[in-house]
Order: structure tokens, then sequence, then C-alpha cells
């Protein structure tokens, strides 16, 4: 019985063991959470978020004034070396080595690469065999020729005395005088083999590939192993050259310079180049000559200009900005301020007015231009904006007057 009382005792409920835990709680909690996240969100996408315009800048560059001279004219164009010269072989061949990279400087006639030598130099060989065996034929006719002129001679007193017959003494002359001839024959062959030889020589220099002049290496086309030619083949396995070498002391400047202004420009003319890479920096240079030909597509005349510096900053084909200068005036108290240029994409129309919108620490003025000249992708502003001030490249429509903006960085990163 008392084992029987036992078990009905397990089988009775503990009331004093708590119960598990809804999970209907939990699952509110989670709710509350997520509704206060987004409220949160929203409330910083309403008014959290900075809605300050972000814009681009450019300064508005000075006309004229470098170096005490006035601006009459001003156009751009590119830097160029009047010596450049793309080096390849006089021969076809495979290359062996190249002595080059990018970026060195190379003297006259220094080597540059090779070609492998093996056809040249066996060519050579044969042509130095032939010259000696010339050589030595051309010494055994004169050794010949010496023995049948001592006969003809022995033969000529014998026949006088009637001691050897007229027959024997003339066939004695008629050697004596093949030899001869065939030993001009010899030293003529021989003069031959000696000039062949020279030019297996040439074809061994050939494989050696120099520079034509001084200068740095901008290009390196070839590699050990291809085959190169100085004839364009076919296909796209063989090279026309080794490298491309430029005198940066033949640098100088070529401007397009619009038909109806070219007659500012006079030779030798005093003029101030700006490279686009190096605004700030303005170097003095003077106009070379002025070419005799007009582009009738661009309606422009190209103009070479000297720069009167050498400096390694300045490389062929970098974008230049050319001002043509006339001797500096006394300055007139009542004259206007010179024009500035500013990127043509600043400039907006506004209530049909040329405008552009002028940074001022953390707003924008907005200003009324008077514009001139049309240089490029550049607009020449004659009234209402400074040198060095920051105008707002391709302003947007909301943008006003005193609106706040944000500058972007050079990188053009957004916040």
């Amino acid at each position: 019985m008392s084992t029987s009382a036992d078990l009905l005792k397990e089988l009775r409920i503990d009331r004093s063991v708590p119960p598990p835990p809804s999970r209907r709680r939990l699952w509110i909690a989670l709710a509350i959470i997520g509704a206060v996240l987004a409220v949160g969100l929203v409330g910083w996408i309403l008014f959290g978020r900075d809605d300050t315009p972000q814009v681009r800048t450019a300064r508005a560059v000075e006309i004229g004034g470098g170096n005490g001279g006035v601006s009459v004219l001003d156009a751009t164009g590119y830097v160029v070396a009047r010596r450049i010269a793309t080096v390849s072989s006089k021969i076809t061949g495979r290359v062996r080595e190249v002595l080059i990279e990018e970026g060195q400087h190379v003297k006259d006639g220094e080597v540059m690469a090779t070609l492998d030598p093996v056809d040249a130099d066996a060519a050579r060989d044969l042509a130095a065999a032939q010259l000696a065996a010339a050589r030595s034929q051309s010494g055994s006719v004169q050794a010949q020729l010496r023995e049948a002129e001592a006969n003809a001679t022995r033969l000529d007193s014998l026949v006088e005395g009637q001691l050897v017959s007229q027959a024997q003494y003339e066939q004695a002359v008629a050697q004596r005088d093949a030899l001869r001839a065939q030993l001009v024959t010899a030293r003529r062959n021989a003069q031959v083999a000696s000039d062949q030889l020279r030019i297996a020589e040439n074809g061994v220099d050939n494989t050696v590939i120099r520079a034509p002049f001084a200068g740095v290496v901008i290009a390196k086309a070839a590699q050990p192993g291809e085959i190169v030619s100085p004839l364009s083949a076919g296909g796209g396995f063989t090279r026309t050259g080794i490298g491309t070498v430029v005198d940066m002391d033949s640098l100088e400047v070529e401007v397009d310079v619009g038909e109806a202004y070219i007659g500012r420009v006079q030779p030798e003319m005093p003029v101030e180049a700006t490279l686009n890479a190096y605004p700030d920096w303005k170097i003095p240079g003077e106009v070379i000559a002025i070419v005799p030909t007009a582009d009738r597509g661009k309606a422009t005349i190209k103009v070479r200009i000297a720069l009167n510096v050498r400096d390694p900053r300045i490389v062929p084909d970098m974008g230049v900005r050319v001002s043509f200068l006339e001797t500096a005036q006394p300055a007139d108290a009542g004259a206007p301020p010179p024009g500035v240029l500013v990127p043509g994409s600043a400039i907006v129309v506004r209530n049909d007015e040329q405008v552009a919108f002028v940074v001022a620490g953390a707003e924008v003025e907005q200003r009324t231009l008077q514009l001139g000249r049309t240089l490029g992708e550049d607009r020449e502003v004659t009234r209402g904006l400074g040198g060095g001030e920051m105008v707002v490249l391709d302003p947007p429509e909301e943008l006003m007057e005193g609106m706040s903006v944000r500058v972007a960085d050079e990188a053009g990163d957004e916040d």
C-alpha cells in the first residue's frame, strides 16, 4: 500500500514551480524596439539630413598683367617637340636585348637595343673568306707572271742569235700578256671581295640600334624575342620600332589662332604661357613663326611659340593657354580693370541675363556678367567678376542669391 501511495504522490502537480515564460511578451518587446528604430530613421531623414547643396568651383583667372605686358589675344594649344623619333632598325631581325626604359636619358649614338647577329656574322665571315681567296689567287697569278716575264726576256735575247725559233718567243710573250690580264682580273676580284666584306660589316653594325640624338625615352615599343622590321608588316607580331626618343630642348608650343584675330599676332611677339597642369606658373616666351596656311575646317592658323624656360615639368602634349602680349601702356586711372577667364559651364541664364554664382564664405552671390570672347571651353568676362574669385560650375536651377552651399573637394567626393 505504501508503494501505491508513493506512486500517487508522484502524479500530483507541484504548484510551487513557476510556469514557463510566454513568447507573446518577447514578440511585443521586439515590435516596440522596431517601432522606435523606424521613428528614429524617419526623424533623421526629415530633420537630421543636411540639405545644403554641394557644388564644384573654379577660380577666375585674370587676363594679362603677367610680365608688364597687356594681353591682346588669348589662345589654347599644346606643347610639341620639334625633334621626336621612333627609332627602328635598318634590317628585319629578332630582338636580342633592349637597353632602354621609359624616362631614361640617352646620348647621341648610345646603344638602345641589339638584334640577333647570327646571320650577319655568317655573311661577314663568308665575305672575309672570299677576300682571302681572291688575294691568294692574285698572289699566285703574280708569281706566274714574274716567271713568264723572265722567260720572255730570256727568249728575246736568244731569238736574236737564232738559238730559238720565233714561234717559241711569240708563245712566251703571249703567255706573259695573258698572265698580266689575269693579274688585273684577280686584283679587281680582290677589291670586290673587300667591298663585300665592308658591306657585310655594315650588316653586323645594323644589328646594333643607336639613339639618333640626345633625348629622353618616352615609349618602349619592343621586348627581347620579338621581330622588328623597318617596314610595316601584316599581322600583329612584327614591331616597327624599338622606342621613341624626344629632344626635350626642342619643346615649343603650337596654338590655333582664329583667322579673325591673326592680325594681332606678329613674329617675335612676347607671350605668356600657362600650362593646364600648373595654372599658377607663368612661362615667358615669344612667337617663332606664323605658319602660312589655314585650316579651312576650323578657320584657324597655326602659330609656333618658343618657351624661354627649360624645365622637366614641361612635357610633350601638355595643354597650354597662351596670352599674346603687347608693350604695357601707362596706367589710366579711369580704365576698367582687365577681364578674367572662367569656364563656360559657370555661366548660366537667369531672367534673360548672363550670370555666375560666386562663393563668398558659405553662401553664394549672383553676379550679372558682361561677356567677351570665347576661348576654347572658357569665356572672357569683361565685367562682373574679378581675378581670383571662385565661381560655381554647372549651378543647379534651384541655386539662388544668398543660399548656403558646400564646396566639394578636388576629388569630387560626396558627403
